[in-house]
């Protein structure tokens, strides 16, 4: 029958495009999550260990090493060579053939394909290749007799099928060798532009650095920082979250330029040293610290190292310089201590020179009234919540050193927009959302569940996954945000993620919540179904975080 070899030929050249594809998937799957990783290969490790058996070595892949040692070993007398092909590619096109690994669902941080990441991806690749290459090769280089005896498929059906699974299995190893083989040229990579940052910084000697660090806040309070003095003179900030090295350098080689008067940094830092690399290429004349929470506690291994590498900044100030201090924290108020040749600017809610009180809030936003000395004004804004009135005191604070007065910032903070995903507030129709989904922190988190409960213009509902990278305590957090979302009688819950929320679940059954208002779902895109059902006018809709990609459960 001449239709048989083309079929069993036609089966071939289909397992091998399924295998092709899924591979290709993987790759870039895994390199998405390096990168969500920030390029760190010992994040990058954990989250593999964590992930292990739903993403790494997966049940699939184990299973279809099983089928192929059943079939060698124990039914080889039974199981032709025709039989085995038939057998083998059809169990690879039902595991391989689907690609879930996002759930269908739009990626919320897609793969960037950046210069390092193409760097990355010329060793990675060629890793990739070299199993399925050396597969084919072996498999078509054997005499291999199938429908008894008949030589009409040069191929041995095991060795492919066991080449291409093993070489999907092994590809978010890869990462590791094409990581190290990059490491020399990224090093000096970030040399050059590190440089290039410094010899511009040297050229600008009138130029006045603002540097802004903390564990919330960061990004908020350099947009107010920016759009308080940018009436006043020419300034050049970072944009979104752009704290890293690479970030800084970015801005500074492109965007910094002569007529600019001031320069507005925000430093991030995962590790303890980090701060130190940010100032290395830019010491700031001005220095803000916003906080000293317990975000990336899980690398830090304390809030003790948290608050050491936070006061970095201070300790790196220029000669003469001002550090603009939350008085209301006690580990950043203590900061104060570590010079006394720089000035120093306290503000807070309780503590300070400049003083915030009297908030309130609305579907317009937040009205609250500044004293600084003997001034004081009324300001509104379109910002949310008690912290974002604290990181609006701090860019008072710097504004303060460019002698601007307080009426004038009153009349700048009106226009000031809130960051996308911040505490972020929208009419959608005829319903309020409250989007806060970025990076939710312990503070954050309760100060979005406490501005909730005030809005009376209907049922209020929230939607969360809870926080994460809060080392051994996010069990404990999470359960008190359960408990707070209980106390604050919300109308409805949804939680995403079972597993995920079971500790949030559990603070919220401390309190008196009708557990009728509580629904528990799989994803955000059900979550959004659930409340589309449940919604009407006057509603509002907080969204509290939005997982990354590599935190899906």
């Amino acid at each position: 029958m001449n239709w048989y070899p083309l079929f069993l030929d036609l089966l071939l050249a289909g397992f091998i495009i399924v295998m092709a594809r899924h591979t290709f998937l993987r790759g870039r799957f895994f390199l998405h999550i390096f990168q969500q990783k920030g390029y760190k290969l010992s994040e990058y490790w954990h989250w593999l260990v964590h992930h292990w058996n739903r993403r790494v070595i997966t049940v699939k892949h184990i299973l279809y090493m099983v089928v192929i040692v059943v079939m060698l070993w124990l039914m080889s007398d039974t199981v032709t060579g025709s039989a085995a092909i038939i057998i083998l590619t059809f169990f690879g096109f039902f595991w391989f053939g689907p690609f879930d690994y996002y759930r269908n669902e739009k990626q919320k941080k897609p793969l960037v394909y950046t210069s390092r990441l193409k760097r990355l991806c010329v060793p990675f690749v060629l890793f990739c290749l070299l199993l399925p290459v050396a597969t084919l090769w072996l498999a078509y280089n054997r005499d291999v007799y199938v429908a008894g005896g008949f030589s009409f498929i040069p191929v041995d059906i095991y060795i492919l099928a066991f080449g291409w699974v093993l070489a999907s299995a092994v590809v978010p190893f890869y990462i590791f060798v094409a990581a190290k083989i990059t490491a020399p040229i990224e090093k000096r990579v970030h040399q050059h532009y590190i440089n290039e940052a410094r010899k511009k910084l040297e050229r600008m000697p009138e130029l006045t650095v603002i540097a802004i660090t903390g564990s919330y806040g960061k990004t908020s309070t350099k947009f107010m920082i920016r759009d308080l003095l940018k009436e006043r003179m020419s300034v050049c900030s970072t944009p979104g979250s752009y704290n890293t090295p690479m970030g800084i350098c970015k801005v500074i080689n492109n965007d910094l330029e002569a007529h600019h008067q001031v320069l507005i940094l925000e430093m991030g830092a995962r590790y303890e040293g980090n701060i130190d690399e940010l100032c290395d290429i830019a010491e700031p004349d001005i220095a803000v610290i916003t906080n000293v929470g317990i975000a990336h506690l899980q690398t830090f291994g304390s809030q003790e190292a948290i608050a050491r590498t936070k006061s970095t900044l201070v300790q790196r100030l220029t000669e003469n310089g001002t550090a603009v201090l939350n008085a209301d924290d006690r580990r950043v108020q203590k900061m104060a201590q570590l010079r006394d040749d720089i000035k120093i600017i306290e503000t807070g809610l309780q503590n300070g020179s400049i003083i915030g009180s009297d908030i309130h809030y609305n579907p317009e936003g937040t009205h609250f009234n500044v004293r600084r000395g003997d001034e004081s004004d009324s300001f509104n804004t379109k910002l949310l919540g008690a912290h974002n009135v604290q990181n609006m005191l701090l860019a008072i604070g710097v504004a303060t050193c460019f002698n601007i007065r307080l009426k004038t910032m009153a009349i700048a903070a009106r226009d000031i927009e809130p960051i996308e995903h911040r505490l972020e507030l929208k009419k959608q129709g005829e319903i309020y959302v409250i989007n806060d989904a970025f990076n939710s922190n312990p503070t954050g988190a309760k100060n979005a569940v406490e501005i909730l409960a005030q809005f009376n213009s209907g049922r209020r509902i929230i939607i969360t996954p809870g926080m994460i990278e809060l080392g051994e305590i996010e069990d404990e957090k999470n359960r008190q945000f359960g408990h707070q979302i209980g106390q604050a009688d919300l109308d409805l819950v949804v939680l995403v993620g079972k597993a995920r929320t079971e500790a949030i679940q559990q603070g919220i059954e401390e309190t008196k919540l009708p557990k009728d208002r509580l629904k528990v779902v799989e994803s955000l895109s059900k979550a959004n179904e659930l409340v589309r059902q449940y919604a009407q006018a006057g509603d509002v809709i907080l969204y509290e975080n939005d997982l990354p990609d590599s935190f899906d459960e």
